[in-house]
């Protein structure tokens, strides 16, 4: 860093960066309605060596950074089960297939009629075919389309880029007559035998690795397992000369099903959104604005080109897939862009010489420009459908509706001990989504085993909530077996979601007033139990049944009444006993008054000699 740097001090460097991006970029950009990404690819053109010079080196950062990528890929892996990944088949290979092919036909033949030699043009074009996983994935995540029609083609299609990587690399020294490093069965079989490891070797280890840390109930411990299953599946595919995110995308695809992974989740991505970051920086720090400054005319109608083609192409493919056309518009504004992988492409066909230094300048100034502006392109998409959307309100594009196969829960059950597994079972009988947590995993192996939707975590950390679907939920209800626990719980989801409906298990009248400070609506857990105790055992002492059933239900209304009367002055002892003593009183005239009341005898009479007690076994 010339004037500013410590040389060789990386780590002042990945503060300075980080720093800079998030105090200041991130939110001035959030505030002018600009996305995150933008935020940082500014950064970067503004701290790199074409700006103020604060990092000469760029490829440093952007080395340590890609493991954003590789996390990304888990997360995204986590989404999508193996019975899912099996549905994808046809819109990977259909899709992304068509849609590299033909992206790199057209791109590769512009060059070639440029002056660029056929086999230079025809890496290139492959090169610019490959849109940028990061920046669209994060795009797509950010505007919560994930799971919509065009997000879920997107997937694919980027998913079928990864895979394409090592056939890709393959032919660049064959092209250049780099004999020695020609494709071989040997590396093929390595490929083939690193995809067996991470696919086999997970769904033996992974599950039951994070199941004996996860009794350990050291937090970070499993911290250290989650980055191991994500850095190790990446390292292994690096290893065999395939994508590493390739490698941690696998292995969130096996854990995806599993009852960890939204502490998963939870757990990698502070990891995954400062990496991730960092990463675009580097990019943006990778722009070569003395190339765009000599050459602006070229490097201009470079992008146009590189947006006309592969947005035609994508438009192309999203009509075909019969999205609708709000979806394809949004298809291809999220994919026309270079992606980061092309940078590996264009310096692998100038190491040998397909590329001359001043095409390998341009054309990386084409896919960095490119980066840049893709989320400027869909603002002005937004914009364009909000307006068509005004006019023609029939032909609104539902394109942030969710897939079926990703329905969002309805209710979160923090705890599912002997009281929230009743409330589990209710819904899953009437088919209400809902998502449970608990912080014991031999407990949620036992609910899953019975069905249940249940994932370990804790309930009282705001990353688990959020990563469990919280802004989804209607009504929380938390049944924890600890107290102290259940109001952390209620205070950290009434502090995040102030809007949000709680219902919450009290062990006795003091906590059930505390929750209620909270705006909570408590539950005393063995108050139900005990009257039907009561009542058995006043039928077991001679009373008639509809006696005893109409004493307790008396019982049950005062003692509800007295709890909302004594919330008033509960931190008062004395008005509290006071209050106590008057309800106590009054209890008794109470059912003296239901022993005489005629409806309540006669009704007594009419059962007498008919309710035998039932056997103790038959109790509830």
């Amino acid at each position: 860093m010339d004037g500013y740097s410590l040389p060789g001090n990386l780590s002042f460097e990945l503060a300075l960066v980080l720093l800079a991006a998030t105090i200041v970029a991130v939110p001035l950009f959030r505030r002018l309605g600009l996305v995150a990404v933008l935020a940082y690819l500014a950064t970067g053109v503004l701290l790199g060596p074409d700006g103020i010079g604060a990092v000469s080196d760029p490829e440093r950062i952007l080395g340590a950074s890609e493991l954003g990528v590789v996390m990304l890929l888990f997360v995204i892996g986590l989404e999508v089960s193996p019975s899912r990944l099996g549905l994808l088949r046809r819109p990977v290979f259909g899709a992304g297939g068509a849609q590299v092919a033909l992206s790199a036909l057209l791109l590769g033949t512009a060059l070639f009629l440029y002056g660029v030699h056929w086999k230079g043009a025809l890496v290139a074009g492959m090169g610019l075919a490959l849109s940028s996983t990061a920046v669209g994935l994060q795009m797509l995540a950010e505007r919560r389309e994930l799971g919509s029609d065009h997000g879920q083609l997107a997937f694919a299609i980027l998913l079928f880029q990864d895979l394409a990587a090592i056939p890709l690399l393959a032919i660049i020294p064959l092209l250049g007559g780099v004999k020695d490093e020609s494709l071989t069965w040997a590396m093929v079989g390595h490929a083939l035998g690193a995809l067996a490891l991470v696919w086999f070797g997970g769904r033996l280890l992974m599950r039951r690795g994070l199941k004996v840390v996860a009794s350990i109930r050291t937090p970070e411990v499993f911290t250290a397992t989650a980055l191991l299953a994500v850095l190790g599946s990446a390292w292994i595919m690096q290893q065999a000369g395939l994508s590493p995110g390739l490698g941690a995308f696998i292995a969130g695809v096996l854990l995806a099903d599993s009852e960890y992974r939204h502490e998963l989740e939870s757990q990698i991505e502070p990891f995954k959104g400062l990496l991730l970051g960092l990463f675009f920086i580097a990019v943006g720090m990778g722009i070569d604005l003395d190339r765009i400054a000599a050459e602006p005319l070229l490097i201009a109608g470079g992008v146009g080109l590189l947006l006309v083609v592969k947005f035609g192409v994508l438009l192309g493919i999203g009509k075909v897939a019969r999205l609708q056309p709000g979806h394809s518009l949004l298809l291809g504004g999220t994919l026309w862009l270079g992606g980061e992988f092309a940078f590996v492409v264009f310096h692998e066909a100038l190491r040998v010489r397909l590329l001359t230094t001043a095409e390998y300048d341009r054309l990386a100034a084409i896919v960095g420009v490119s980066m840049a502006l893709m989320p400027l392109m869909l603002m002005a998409l937004d914009r364009y459908l909000r307006q068509r959307r005004e006019a023609h309100p029939q032909e609104a594009p539902q394109y942030d509706n969710p897939a079926p196969s990703l329905e969002k829960p309805k209710v979160l059950i923090a705890g599912v001990g002997r009281f929230g597994q009743i409330v589990a079972r209710v819904l899953a009988a009437k088919k209400i989504p809902y998502v449970a947590l608990d912080r014991s995993p031999e407990r949620v192996d036992d609910v899953r085993r019975s069905g249940g939707r249940i994932f370990y975590g804790d309930p009282t950390r705001s990353d688990l909530l959020r990563a469990a679907g919280a802004e989804h939920v209607k009504l929380f209800v938390v049944c924890t077996d600890e107290p102290e626990t259940t109001m952390q719980s209620v205070r950290l989801i009434r502090r995040q979601y102030p809007q949000a409906r709680i219902l919450a298990r009290a062990r006795d009248r003091h906590q059930a007033w505390r929750l209620m400070d909270l705006g909570t609506e408590p539950y005393r857990e063995l108050l139900g139990t005990s009257l039907e105790v009561a009542e058995r055992v006043l039928r077991e002492l001679g009373v008639p049944a509809a006696a005893a059933a109409e004493h307790i239900r008396c019982f049950r209304e005062h003692d509800e009444a007295l709890l909302q009367e004594q919330y008033l002055v509960y931190d008062d002892e004395a008005a509290l006993k006071r209050s106590t003593r008057q309800a106590r009183a009054e209890l008794v005239r109470l059912f003296e008054a239901d022993a005489e009341d005629p409806a309540v005898a006669g009704a007594a009479e009419g059962t007498e000699g008919t309710t035998q007690a039932r056997p103790p076994g038959d109790a509830t």
